[in-house]
């Protein structure tokens, strides 16, 4: 007798989307995203938070471990989050780990930013549901190198040596994964910084790429020329002989990408309106699985419609749900129903886990609460489908 064919992908549907939540969970999310989707409580939330950490003030680091940091971090350590991985492996979704520095100069501190990211590797080899784990260039380099190298600027003999020492970074961190077979994705910055990013990227696919993908570089589509960089990328590979590893974004800066280019006077980098930047990430998604034999991609998105859409090229195409080249990722804490409605229908898909001491992941934390009550509509989803679970439970 035949196994009866699962339902349809339903994005909508809460019981799968939370069965991983206890209706204690349930009401804790509920109280935390209605604060959330007051844009002015969170503006004000967040300048004092900042402050409060600078100030080293105690009850305001148990505050928001109690309640942010628990919702979108998966722990201060490695060790702390293997709770997170094992309860999301329980569910059939991936672990990608990301340890939350950024922004850092002196050199203790970027050394230490690369051995965390090492161990993080190493970590991921021994969970099998860790396939990748990422990192931020900006917590390997002093960002005044990255300025002067978009800018086109020349390096002093001091600035070389820091460059150089980025270098030896990457190259720690990149070997590593190739030899035990993990992925690490490196995030995109500010426009101003991205371009010695992309560079120094490239140059790691060249070299570890070869046979399985272990770099992914990441573009952002509300940019007006990244899916042209993801073409010009593509071919890149293909003359070099190796596999392209691209993540997949709409981007995390546009407020002060668009605020930067009308103080400077240069025509803005972001496309004109949210239709633009859809349009260019969804074709940039086609791209990637028409050529899915020679990208790795992952489509990092929250957007119901592109998840749908991928999901529903690899269906036409007759292309295996968990190739290892097509995947999916949301962040951890947010867009349950995607993700683990993917998962129960078999795709690669994952949770972009966060994790680090509650100060160093402030910044990230912060820049969460932000983003999401600012985006239309984003809250009161998350909403929607929580209260739509508690009364499909009678809590």
């Amino acid at each position: 007798m035949e196994p009866e064919p699962k339902p349809a992908l339903d994005f909508s549907n809460t019981e799968i989307a939370f069965s991983h939540k206890s209706d204690k969970e349930l009401k804790r999310m509920t109280r935390l995203f209605k604060l959330m989707n007051n844009q002015n409580l969170v503006n004000l939330s967040s300048s004092l938070g900042m402050l409060a950490m600078k100030l080293r003030l105690p009850f305001v680091k148990y505050i928001i471990k109690q309640t942010i940091f628990e919702q979108f971090v998966g722990g201060e350590n490695l060790l702390d989050c293997q709770k997170a991985i094992d309860r999301l492996s329980s569910n059939n979704a991936l672990t990608i780990l990301d340890y939350g520095a950024e922004g850092k100069s002196d050199e203790e501190d970027l050394n230490q930013v690369m051995s965390e990211t090492v161990r993080a590797i190493e970590f991921a080899a021994a969970n099998n549901s860790v396939p990748c784990v990422s990192t931020k260039v900006t917590g390997l380099v002093d960002n005044d190198i990255l300025i002067k190298l978009g800018d086109n600027q020349a390096l002093d003999e001091a600035e070389q040596r820091k460059y150089k020492q980025l270098e030896e970074r990457m190259h720690a961190i990149c070997s590593r994964a190739s030899e035990l077979g993990v992925g690490v994705f490196v995030d995109a910055e500010e426009s101003w910084i991205q371009d010695p990013i992309d560079r120094l990227v490239d140059q790691m696919m060249e070299l570890y790429n070869k046979e399985k993908v272990a770099v992914y570089n990441t573009f952002q589509l509300y940019r007006k020329d990244k899916y042209q960089f993801l073409k010009d990328s593509f071919d890149r590979s293909q003359q070099k002989g190796y596999l392209l590893g691209a993540k997949l974004v709409r981007g995390a800066y546009m407020d002060k990408e668009r605020q930067r280019a009308e103080e400077m006077n240069y025509p803005s980098p972001i496309n004109d309106t949210k239709e633009a930047t859809d349009e260019m990430y969804n074709k940039a998604l086609r791209f990637c699985v028409k050529n899915y034999e020679h990208i790795a991609s992952c489509n990092a998105s929250h957007n119901f419609y592109s998840n749908k859409l991928q999901a529903e090229l690899i269906e036409e195409l007759g292309i295996q749900k968990n190739h290892p080249h097509l995947n999916f990722c949301q962040l951890y804490g947010m867009s349950d129903n995607i993700t683990f409605n993917l998962a129960e229908q078999g795709f690669n898909v994952a949770k972009y886990v966060p994790y680090g001491p509650v100060s160093d992941v402030v910044p990230y934390l912060i820049r969460r609460a932000k983003e999401n009550s600012s985006v239309t509509g984003e809250m009161s989803r998350e909403l929607g489908l929580i209260d739509k679970e508690m009364k499909r439970r009678g809590i």
